[in-house]
């Protein structure tokens, strides 16, 4: 039950946070024993030194001891379904008797049946003839809902996981023949200029992207610009780049 060794971690901890790109005053930092039960749920005895932790939120300083208290203490996400649908897909089944479900998270928008959906970048689009949940039936999938949906006339050859399924009359998924990210090089060994390729994982898809330009060199916290059109950037740095996809994305 170290102090010492508490506050070695909290130090080392907060360090990579800040290398990220986050503020360690918004993260709750707790002291715990999963095995003995320490401050899962209730203040432990064996932590004398330990004053409970503290965190920066918009709505103010919140404090508590336990994880438990830390995890209720947790804003939960805005659920964005007034947006159009995106839901990457995550796998695609052939059930007898039922047909193609593709099954995936919604992350935008809502997905419902009667839907009328397009699949990119495969470009395929059907209609949703149901959509369940752990074997229910929903009115409509919602953000964060992981459903299956039933579609029709369509293949599990026509599509794949990494599509994105949208609603095809409302601000349809397009395949992306190029785009600008923002990147933190976190470790790597050496310089990272144009022609760089690494394996991108950008929802359920894993495409090799090509760096195609170095557009600025930003400060990770502000995102204010520090340099235009670097010629590399190495390990620590931030910066906008344009990447081309290697296949459809």
């Amino acid at each position: 039950w170290s102090e010492d060794r508490f506050n070695e971690i909290v130090k080392e901890t907060s360090t990579f946070i800040k290398k990220v790109g986050y503020n360690p005053k918004s993260v709750a930092f707790v002291p715990i024993s999963g095995w003995h039960g320490d401050n899962m749920l209730e203040e432990s005895a064996n932590m004398l030194w330990y004053k409970g932790w503290t965190k920066e939120t918009k709505a103010g300083v919140v404090k508590g001891k336990t994880l438990l208290d830390a995890i209720d203490a947790i804003e939960p996400p805005v659920r964005p379904s007034d947006k159009p649908l995106r839901l990457p897909l995550q796998d695609v089944y052939k059930i007898g008797g039922i047909g193609t479900v593709p099954v995936g998270r919604v992350e935008t928008g809502i997905i419902k049946a009667g839907m009328v959906v397009t699949f990119a970048p495969s470009n395929v689009t059907t209609e949703v003839k149901s959509v369940e949940m752990h074997h229910e039936q929903l009115e409509q999938g919602n953000p964060g809902d992981n459903v299956g949906f039933n579609v029709k006339n369509v293949s599990v050859k026509d599509i794949r996981r990494g599509n994105v399924a949208s609603d095809s009359k409302n601000d349809p998924a397009k395949e992306a023949a190029s785009f600008n990210a923002q990147v933190i090089v976190l470790n790597h060994p050496g310089q990272i200029g144009a022609g760089y390729a690494p394996v991108l994982d950008c929802h359920t898809a894993h495409i090799a992207c090509k760096f195609a330009e170095l557009i600025e060199k930003i400060d990770r916290r502000t995102g204010k610009s520090l340099e235009n059109s670097p010629k590399f950037v190495k390990s620590g740095d931030a910066c906008i780049v344009k990447l081309i996809p290697s296949k459809p994305m």
